[in-house]
This record gives C-alpha cells, structure tokens and sequence, in this order.
C-alpha cells in the first residue's frame, strides 16, 4: 500500500475527527474518552502557531491517519507532546512510520529538542509503535484519571531530536 503525508489543513478536520471517534468509540488507545467535533480539532490546530499536524493518505486520497505535536505545557517549547492515531484495522501497514518521519523532520526544523510521548500502559500497540520509533522510556504517570473516570496508567516515553 502506497501511503503519503503531508501537512493537515483545516479542511482535514472532519475526516480527523471522524476517525478519531471510531477509536474513542472502540476505546482502550486513547485518553481521550469524549467525541470530537470538526471544530474541537480546528480549534486545536489554531490554538498554537508551533503545533505541527500531518495526515497520512492512501493512494486514492483516503485519510489513514494523523499526528500532531505541540509545545508540551509543562517541559516548555522546546518539547513536543505527539499523538498519533491509525484508523482501526490498518496498523502495520507504514503509517504511522510515515507519519513520524514528516514529524520528526518538521519538529527539527520547527527548534524542538525532543518529543514527549504518553501512551496508556494497557495501549500494547502504541508502546510497540513509539519503541519502534526508537523512544525510550523515562517515566510513568501511575492512576491517570481519564474525563469518563477511567484510571490508567501511563507509560512516559522521549526521542531526543
């Protein structure tokens, strides 16, 4: 399968939030337990000029999937905080590595010095995802409570840029 990226544009925004609310509908990947809406993301994307969003396409333009990072709130500008998100049943196909490489690339460019990743302990595909891309592990966040009350907890992982 031939996947692209390329920068997200407004017009992105409900297709992404679309997908993402098949995996917050599926549950167990993300901490974001509330649907979304096309403008939540808008809102998101505008919110700082050094968050950074890609979209991964398939050959006939199909939205694959998404990331973005932004400055992470409490390491400052200089870290990027990244989510990624596959849509459901087409892991393993490249899209998420395509993903990274647009992000990793960007972020350098962009004068982040690494990238902070959470992953939900209990996300056995994320974890393998951000090793892969050769994060390490430096941390844990233990009893996260998500928005619908859920407790989890989470696995902190950094790629220094």
């Amino acid at each position: 399968m031939t996947i692209t990226t390329r920068r997200a544009a407004p017009l992105d925004a409900r297709q992404m939030a679309e997908m993402l609310n098949e995996i917050i509908e599926a549950g167990g990947t993300t901490a974001i337990t509330d649907p979304v809406s096309r403008e939540d993301l808008l809102s998101r994307m505008e919110a700082d000029p050094r968050s950074i969003w890609h979209v991964a396409e398939d050959a006939a333009g199909a939205l694959m999937g998404f990331q973005w990072i932004e400055p992470h709130l409490e390491h400052g500008e200089t870290v990027g905080q990244i989510a990624t998100f596959s849509r459901i049943g087409k892991t393993g196909l490249g899209i998420g590595s395509k993903l990274f490489e647009a992000t990793a690339r960007a972020a350098r460019a962009a004068g982040y010095t690494w990238i902070n990743a959470e992953i939900r302990a209990d996300n056995e595909g994320g974890l393998i995802y951000y090793q892969s891309r050769g994060f390490e592990d430096y941390g844990a966040i233990r009893g996260y409570v998500m928005a619908n009350g859920q407790v989890v907890d989470k696995v902190l992982k950094r790629y220094d840029l």
